[in-house]
């Protein structure tokens, strides 16, 4: 069974790796919203895979590292594209949420991201 909890943070950046002539390359800013997927099986007894509630405990604090900060000054999003904004919040992750499928990234209503770990499957 498979699960998600979906976080949002508003945060601003820019693309250092564009044109200066591309939108992007200048600073503007997003509400992001982050969907953190989690794949195990049902407890029979809770009736659940996991807590939301836990969920939550353990991606909270990386949200608060992002939520209003300029992106490009965290450490490793020098770069800060969804992708990259991605695969930063799995590699925070994934040692302390067990069962991680994906993370997702929506930057925008229409545009975003699906990341599933370094090998392209759950940890």
């Amino acid at each position: 069974m498979e699960i998600y909890k979906i976080f949002t943070i508003e945060a601003a950046h820019r693309l250092p790796n564009l044109p200066e002539t591309h939108k992007c390359s200048r600073l503007h800013g997003h509400s992001f919203h982050i969907e953190v997927r989690i794949e195990g099986n049902m407890d029979d007894e809770k009736g659940w895979v996991m807590d939301f509630g836990e969920i939550s405990k353990i991606v909270e604090p990386v949200i608060k590292q992002l939520d209003h900060y300029y992106l490009n000054d965290i450490p490793g999003l020098e770069n800060p594209t969804s992708e990259n904004l991605a695969m930063w919040i799995w590699q925070k992750l994934q040692a302390r949420l067990k069962g991680l499928k994906t993370i997702s990234i929506a930057e925008t209503c229409t545009s975003g991201c699906v990341y599933r770990g370094p090998t392209g499957s759950s940890s």
